[in-house]
């Protein structure tokens, strides 16, 4: 190694020292997917993320967070070795992210092993806290989801012939377990259920039936690629039922890309720059104007559930320093497991799963180009 390199990399380091002079610095861990088929919302939860700790370390005086990020490529081999990495080498005191729950399980189970805390930015399903791991939180779930879905068409909407369509994969199916067992004992006729593989190339099939049995509402489980092919082809046959597309929907890129045939389709969000908890106006604004200078763009619901999740790590060890504790993850655990903030996405706090006691997102409706709250109301 030559002279001048040496001097170079003394040199970083001093700066860095100076950097950090007087603060604790406290590391911590991004898996996400940046890369692979799941990059585009797993860069908005990365990106969520690392706003929230840029703010922290602009407020802080005598803590730093160090922010370690890392690609799962959308491979949960990828991931659960990130987090391995993270934990044995970065010696991080907690992990963050994770989008899809095929890549925020194998970080579950490491971080468990490890007795990390892992706060999941954007996990649904059930089964992940069937077995109780101390050391796994997260901020969203699959009966927020469907909850409001259920409420909607049987207070609001009382379709007289529903279809349900939905992917099959374990999220969507367990999805469309909940929205059939909660209408089940309501006055809605089920006519036609089918469930098909994600990147369905041709959905007229399914139309068709629906045409054939006059329904009136569609709930679709499906993703934003299949949302676009099977709302083009509701228009070239004709088929005039409503249209309710939980994941996928709610998006300025379906806008832009389907136009006015966006015109009046439902969606969900649990955030937007327009929808957002009662009392949080402030907060809410700041984060909008703030990723938008940073990043560029309008942040999405998906960039909120990554800002969000860093924050409770954020509070939390916050917390655990005034406590006068040491930042260990043993105890941030603890302090993360007595969680109670609210946010722009609405009140924060587990439950003895580390399941999110509050989740609910919110139905919206395309009108002139626009996301308008239609359920709930209030």
């Amino acid at each position: 190694m030559g002279k001048s390199v040496i001097f170079s990399l003394i040199v970083i380091f001093l700066i860095g020292q100076v950097a950090f002079c007087g603060q604790s610095i406290v590391s911590i861990g991004a898996i996400n997917p940046l890369t692979g088929k799941l990059a585009q919302h797993g860069i908005e939860v990365d990106q969520g993320i690392r706003l929230a700790i840029e703010e922290a370390n602009l407020e802080e005086k005598n803590l730093y967070f160090n922010l370690i990020r890392r690609d799962d490529k959308s491979l949960p081999e990828d991931a659960m070795n990130q987090a391995q990495q993270l934990i044995t080498r970065e010696k991080v005191v907690a992990l963050v992210g994770g989008y899809v729950d095929t890549l925020v399980g194998p970080i579950a189970t490491v971080a468990g092993k490890h007795r990390v805390p892992y706060v999941a930015s954007a996990s649904l399903e059930s089964r992940l806290t069937e077995t109780i791991n101390p050391f796994f939180f997260r901020i969203s779930h699959i009966n927020g989801i469907a909850h409001p879905i259920i409420y909607f068409l049987k207070e609001e909407v009382k379709p007289k012939r529903l279809a349900l369509v939905y992917a099959s994969t374990p999220g969507a199916m367990e999805l469309s377990e909940k929205i059939r067992k909660g209408i089940s004992e309501g006055s809605i006729f089920l006519v036609l259920e089918e469930k098909l593989r994600p990147g369905t190339p041709d959905f007229s099939p399914f139309l068709l039936k629906c045409r054939a049995y006059n329904v009136d509402f569609i709930v679709s489980a499906m993703f934003l690629p299949d949302h676009l092919i099977l709302v083009k082809q509701m228009k070239e046959l004709n088929v005039l039922a409503k249209y309710l597309g939980p994941w996928g929907i709610a998006y300025p890129t379906f806008i832009k890309e389907m136009g006015e045939r966006a015109e009046g389709l439902l969606g969900m969000l649990a955030w937007s720059p327009t929808i957002f908890q009662r009392d949080s106006e402030e907060e809410s604004s700041r984060f909008t104007k703030n990723y938008s200078q940073r990043f560029g763009t309008e942040p999405t619901s998906t960039a909120m559930h990554g800002y969000i999740s860093a924050k409770v790590i954020i509070d939390s060890v916050r917390r655990v320093v005034k406590s006068g504790h040491p930042v260990r993850s043993d105890i941030l655990a603890d302090f993360i497991r007595n969680t109670d903030m609210i946010s722009p996405m609405g009140r924060i706090a587990f439950d003895e799963k580390g399941d999110p006691k509050y989740y609910s997102q919110t139905i919206v409706q395309i009108q002139k180009g626009s996301f308008v709250k239609v359920y709930p109301i209030k």
